[in-house]
């Protein structure tokens, strides 16, 4: 099984383990945007039921950390500390999911948010797969990268090779490690992971031969990518679109469906990737429903709008 494949039916597991987690992958957890982890799972926190109610998409981190609140609206260009187009955007999508309220009022704009953003952020892993240790490629360098920046609270590398003294001194003791076999869907615990510390993190940001440069980045810039990384992570959750291509069954992986199969490729695929036959797929699937049936996430939340107190008037 390719990387694709493995990282998949990686994913499937993991949703439907018996601990109730977001799953999510390809999420960028860098604050250059260089560094792309695998998957990304996030387990609920107390407040994660409120988080459910207010929308099933991504939160704009700067609708979030704009000075908005539910009390009373307030005029938009008052609200964000950034360009006017971008405020604007932000906006527009925060309406769009929910978050926020618009209204005009003498012909100006202004906003108030439809309920608190909550604390619902449990653990946040990062797992970087590698099913073929024989051929590593930058694992290494990859794994110091998430450990000296700590902006998930664990760092995992799962494999497919059987794992030996030698590659675990090859990683940075921090990293625990999994044998998965995405064909049985077990998974031995080599080594558990070390919970990483707050406090401000080291970035690489240039390597060189001779030297690399780095970053330091604060525990506030931390916490608020590890809220971003969280967010994306529970807008996009970790199913690819089926291609259109009369072999792809519904796959199922640890009793969780939604997995694209190609019986002609014999293969997990991907929509570019998939063996280039006429036709369609005959009987589409709904990614969002088989999130919404295996994961705790919300496809079709209650509304959870507060309504605008009557004390605004005056």
């Amino acid at each position: 099984m390719d990387e694709f494949g493995f990282e998949l039916s990686l994913c499937a597991t993991l949703e439907g383990n018996e601990t109730p987690q977001i799953v999510s992958r390809q999420l960028g957890a860098s604050t250059t945007g260089s560094r792309i982890v695998d998957v990304v799972t996030v387990t609920p926190g107390s407040a994660f039921g409120a988080r459910t109610r207010i929308s099933p998409a991504t939160i704009p981190a700067l609708a979030i950390d704009a000075d908005v609140g539910v009390g009373r609206y307030r005029y938009w260009k008052a609200a964000f500390d950034c360009n006017a187009d971008r405020a604007r955007a932000v906006i527009d999508r925060a309406v769009e999911i929910g978050f926020f309220e618009r209204e005009r009022r003498g012909g100006r704009t202004y906003i108030r948010q439809t309920a608190r953003y909550p604390d619902w952020i449990g653990t946040v892993r990062a797992i970087e797969n590698k099913p073929d240790l024989g051929a590593p490629g930058a694992l290494e360098r990859q794994l110091q990268f998430d450990v000296s920046l700590g902006v998930c609270d664990e760092v995992v590398l799962a494999t497919n090779s059987h794992v030996t003294g030698a590659h675990l001194n090859r990683i940075p003791e921090a990293v625990g490690v999994w044998e998965f076999d995405p064909d049985t869907t077990e998974c031995d615990v080599i080594r558990s992971p070390t919970p990483l510390s707050d406090g401000p993190g080291v970035e690489p940001t240039d390597r060189k031969p001779s030297h690399t440069a780095i970053e330091l980045v604060s525990d506030a810039q931390k916490q608020r990518l590890r809220r971003t990384i969280a967010e994306r992570a529970y807008g996009n959750g970790w199913r690819v679109p089926f291609p259109a291509c009369p072999h792809v069954e519904n796959h199922t992986v640890g009793g969780v469906d939604g997995i694209p199969f190609c019986t002609n490729c014999e293969a997990i695929v991907r929509p570019a990737t998939a063996c280039e036959s006429a036709g369609g797929y005959p009987h589409p699937i709904d990614l969002d429903e088989r999130r919404n049936a295996h994961s705790p996430w919300i496809r079709r939340p209650p509304d959870a709008r507060t309504e605008q107190g009557s004390l605004d008037a005056f």
